[in-house]
């Protein structure tokens, strides 16, 4: 079965798109809200630098890397384009992209939804050696995610490397407030993200974890998940 009709997006169905059209209400604009105090609130991002450059180490220059959920582009996108990348950075927040193409002027970066990437979608950027994914997921409710892993593994190469990072936690669009704004989180405790990337192609090479500590007094200490997958052929 091929990846488009296994993801089923152009029509009604349990596995796909055309049954669960994505609500992302409220969630750009947190994030436009946000800004640049993204980078102030979470300043240490040791994990994220690690996964960064596991994909740079690897790959040859030249190489394309999607990241998705760039945000700001600080640390990742920046990262892979001084690596020497071709760098294609992906945010539904417009004042994400916006700081973005500012911080990193050699990649190209888009504002629109992980899902307009699916097979057939709005958006098409063709295939990469590489994706970074760090925490974008949490936005989505669960019945996404593993539509989200599967568009991701259409974007990759046969054996192309995805770089993702979740926090550990049972729950499903729960809202938290998020400096000074509110958002909808899901997550998953760590085996069954495990299963969960498993069940979308992908080989899970290495996993690391960190308890967080953001800066800002309105978001809790988290455990983050790093994990360094390859893409089945």
């Amino acid at each position: 079965m091929s990846v488009t009709n296994e993801l089923e997006h152009d029509r009604p169905g349990p596995a796909g798109y055309g049954a669960l059209p994505p609500d992302r209400t409220g969630q750009a604009e947190a994030f436009d809200a946000i800004g640049g105090r993204y980078d102030e609130a979470f300043p240490h991002k040791e994990g994220q630098v690690e996964a960064t450059d596991w994909i740079v180490d690897a790959l040859a220059a030249g190489s394309r890397v999607l990241d998705l959920g760039c945000g700001t582009g600080l640390p990742t996108a920046r990262r892979l384009a001084d690596g020497g990348l071709d760098v294609v950075g992906v945010d539904l927040s417009a004042r994400m992209v916006a700081l973005a193409r500012e911080h990193v002027p050699g990649a190209t970066f888009h504002q629109a939804d992980l899902a307009d990437l699916r097979p057939g979608g709005p958006l098409g950027l063709g295939r990469f050696d590489a994706v970074t994914a760090f925490f974008c997921l949490l936005m989505l409710p669960r019945a996404e995610i593993p539509l989200a892993l599967r568009t991701i593994h259409h974007l990759l190469v046969p054996g192309g490397r995805l770089a993702l990072s979740m926090v550990e936690a049972d729950v499903d669009e729960f809202a938290i407030p998020f400096l000074g704004s509110t958002i909808r989180v899901s997550g998953y405790l760590r085996d069954e993200l495990r299963e969960v990337v498993d069940g979308a192609g992908f080989d899970i090479v290495d996993e690391t974890s960190y308890t967080y500590a953001p800066s800002s007094a309105d978001v809790p200490p988290e455990v983050q998940i790093f994990l360094r997958c390859t893409r089945r052929e």
